[in-house]
C-alpha cells in the first residue's frame, strides 16, 4: 500500500511477545522502558479484540530495514519485538503456523545456548512458541527437523530483523 503525504509514522506503541501476543503500549507503558526487556510495567496492555488482532496480522509485514510494522490505512505501526517477527506454533502433525495464523514450510530448524528453538520458513524466521517445544522435539526425534546450534546475539543480524524499531528510528 502506498504511504499517504504527512501521515507520520508510529513508534514504539505496539508490542509482540514472545508469546506472539500483541501488546498496545502507551506513553507510560514506553517511559517504563524497552518493550523486549523493561518489564511488565512497559509492555503495556494486552490486545484481546479479535477483529483488531486479525486486522493487525493481515496487514503485518517488514520494510527494507528490516523493521516489522503493520499497515494502518497511510500509517505504518511498527512493531517492538520480544523475540522475533514470527512466534510458531507447532501442530500435532509438526505443520507449523505464525502467530498470525498463515501456514508455512519449515526450511531449518535451530537451537540457541539457551535451549530455545526457532525456525527458518518460507515465511521467515521465528521462535517456537514455548508450549509447543514437546511438539518441536517430537519432530527433530522422529527425524523431521534437524535442530542446528546458533547464537542467539547474532539471530537478528542473521535473519535481517530489527528488534527496537523504535531505537533504530532514534539513531
Amino acid at each position: 500500500m502506498a504511504k499517504w503525504p504527512n501521515v507520520p509514522d508510529c513508534y514504539g506503541w505496539l508490542g509482540l511477545s514472545a508469546r506472539g501476543q500483541w501488546y498496545m503500549r502507551d506513553d507510560r507503558a514506553q517511559a517504563a522502558g524497552a518493550f523486549a526487556d523493561g518489564g511488565e510495567l512497559a509492555r503495556g496492555s494486552l490486545l484481546q479484540h479479535e477483529k483488531l488482532i486479525d486486522f493487525i496480522a493481515r496487514n503485518y509485514s517488514v520494510d527494507a530495514q528490516g523493521c516489522w510494522y503493520f499497515q494502518n490505512g497511510p500509517q505504518r505501526v511498527y512493531v517492538e519485538l520480544e523475540a522475533t517477527p514470527y512466534i510458531w506454533r507447532v501442530n500435532a502433525d509438526f505443520s507449523v503456523s505464525a502467530h498470525t495464523g498463515a501456514s508455512a514450510q519449515v526450511q531449518a530448524c535451530l537451537l540457541d545456548e539457551n535451549g530455545y528453538v526457532y525456525l527458518v520458513s518460507d515465511l521467515g524466521f521465528g521462535l517456537v512458541h514455548t508450549q509447543d517445544v514437546v511438539q518441536a522435539a517430537e519432530a527433530v526425534q522422529a527425524g523431521v527437523w534437524e535442530p542446528l546450534a546458533c547464537e542467539s546475539k547474532n539471530l537478528s543480524t542473521r535473519f535481517a530483523f530489527v528488534s527496537s524499531p523504535k531505537l533504530l528510528q532514534k539513531q
